[in-house]
């Protein structure tokens, strides 16, 4: 537990000082205020009995006469005990006071403070504690005889609170039980909110959360129903290219893509989604937390989608292989039947016309395509479209030199998803004809087919990673599209989509 306590404990402990505190303050208020009423109410109760008391002809009489003097105690006397004064004093015009409760006061001066009684003007006032009240006793010929002084001692702290007229001690007793009530509930919320950790497991958490978020090496980012940024460790930040602001901001103002935005705003869901980051294939997992938001974990695919690319690169080496074995086993049979039938001027035709296609095909790209991946990549793809029974053609304006083996690595990638496309768009027999130049610092890839084109409305949609007419039995087919703008974008080119005729452009130098 600690040598504080539990957390309810301390909350309890809290709750009860916020509570006194606040009685405190209510009791000094209804104190303060009991003592402006008393002020009021007994100085005007004070006035009236110094007034009944000075108006009284014997009190007049007693005054006038020295001799006399003594008949003003019995009046004095009288008029505290029925108004309930704590006293009432009599004083001659000299201040010297005649008669009083305490006789130690006999023949002192009377205290008159800011008084204006011997100016013949009643006053009211305070004077040692107490609400007072001096009014002058006038003689017939309109001298001033003396000062009546009635006066009622001002309550103690305690005796405010009982005296108060809003009854504060009950309202302070009960604002007492109800605060200690809502100090145990308030607690005993607090402990079921926080599972009946205590602060220093809670600060536990806290940090083994920060260690463990920042030391994984997967992106997490967590999201709030409005879709705001509400965590984000530094992996999810770099590889989403993220600002140091991010946190609070929205997706939508995140400029992320289009399909990263999808999958991180649950549009579109299932698990190990994958999207294009910044120069990244990135695989998402998007897990709701109910009211809270939702959670999700980026993992980099980058690598894996190389080793991909290189199995793939490897599948269609195997399928060109065995779609020219195929071919080569007709070519075998048709000379063996033609040797059958003794037609051995036609089997000689047929050798020369099949090793005229061949070399035609061959020469045609070495003398146009000087970098060996790209010549070596149409030479391949030349007999997959032979085996579909569509042919593959140079456009005679193609010419490509040697080129570094970044830009050689891109135009394979562009190259190669281009002729797929075509060839996945080709249903029956067809064409392609593919274009590439380098001219003007650039290299001009442009891939026609005889297939029935994009619709229009499509032509920026085809290249959104997860669009493709047959993703219902392929999967992920768009992948091959985004990766050519991604490929073309991050050396600051293009690509776009003309019916059937897509052109991409690849600058030699890249971007800064």
């Amino acid at each position: 537990m600690g040598g504080r306590g539990s957390l309810a404990r301390q909350l309890l402990v809290w709750q009860l000082v916020v509570v006194l505190a606040l009685l405190c303050a209510v009791g000094v208020l209804s104190v303060v205020q009991a003592g402006a009423n008393f002020r009021t109410t007994e100085g005007r109760r004070m006035l009236s009995v110094a007034e009944d008391t000075a108006a009284t002809a014997g009190v007049r009489t007693a005054l006038a006469d020295p001799l006399r003097h003594y008949a003003l105690a019995p009046f004095a006397t009288t008029a505290q005990s029925l108004s309930g004064a704590s006293y009432v004093v009599i004083a001659g015009a000299d201040r010297r006071v005649l008669t009083s409760p305490d006789p130690r006061q006999v023949g002192e001066p009377l205290e008159l403070g800011d008084s204006t009684a011997l100016q013949g003007r009643s006053w009211v006032g305070e004077l040692g504690g107490a609400t007072v009240a001096h009014v002058p006793v006038i003689g017939d010929d309109g001298r001033v005889l003396g000062v009546v002084a009635a006066g009622q001692q001002a309550p103690g702290f305690w005796e405010g609170v009982l005296d108060s007229p809003d009854n504060a001690l009950r309202l302070l007793g009960v604002a007492l039980v109800i605060g200690v009530a809502g100090s145990l509930l308030l607690a005993r919320r607090v402990k079921n909110q926080t599972l009946g950790l205590e602060p220093h497991e809670i600060t536990a958490l806290v940090e083994y959360r920060e260690a463990l978020l920042h030391g994984i090496k997967e992106g997490v980012l967590a999201l709030d129903p409005q879709h705001r940024v509400t965590l984000v460790n530094d992996h999810a930040r770099e590889l989403l290219n993220l600002p140091e602001d991010a946190v609070g901001r929205s997706v939508d103002d995140l400029g992320v893509d289009e399909r990263l935005r999808d999958v991180l705003t649950g549009r579109v869901t299932g698990a190990d989604q994958v999207a294009l980051g910044e120069g990244r294939v990135l695989t998402l997992n998007r897990m709701p937390l109910d009211v809270h938001g939702s959670v999700v974990t980026l993992r980099d695919r980058t690598e894996l989608m190389t080793l991909q690319d290189e199995l793939d690169a490897s599948r269609h080496a195997t399928d060109t292989l065995r779609a020219q074995a195929h071919e080569f086993s007709n070519r075998l049979h048709t000379i063996a039947g033609l040797v059958e039938l003794g037609e051995y001027d036609e089997v000689r035709g047929f050798i020369s016309r099949i090793s005229n296609a061949q070399g035609r095909w061959r020469a045609e790209v070495s003398s146009r395509i000087a970098d060996p991946a790209v010549a070596a990549l149409l030479i391949a793809k030349s007999s997959l479209a032979a085996e579909r029974g569509i042919g593959l053609r140079m456009d005679p304006a193609s010419f490509l030199s040697t080129v570094d083996d970044v830009l050689s690595t891109d135009l394979v990638t562009v190259l190669g998803n281009l002729v797929d496309n075509a060839l996945d768009a080709l249903t029956e027999q067809g064409w392609i004809e593919v274009l590439v130049r380098l001219a003007d610092g650039e290299v001009l890839v442009v891939v026609r087919d005889s297939g029935p084109g994009v619709a229009p409305e499509l032509a920026e949609e085809v290249f959104r990673h997860g669009f493709t007419t047959k993703a219902a039995e392929q999967g992920p087919r768009g992948l091959g599209l985004a990766l050519i703008r991604q490929t073309c974008l991050r050396r600051g080119g293009s690509v776009h989509v003309d019916g059937a005729v897509f052109t991409a452009r690849l600058p030699v130098e890249v971007a800064a």
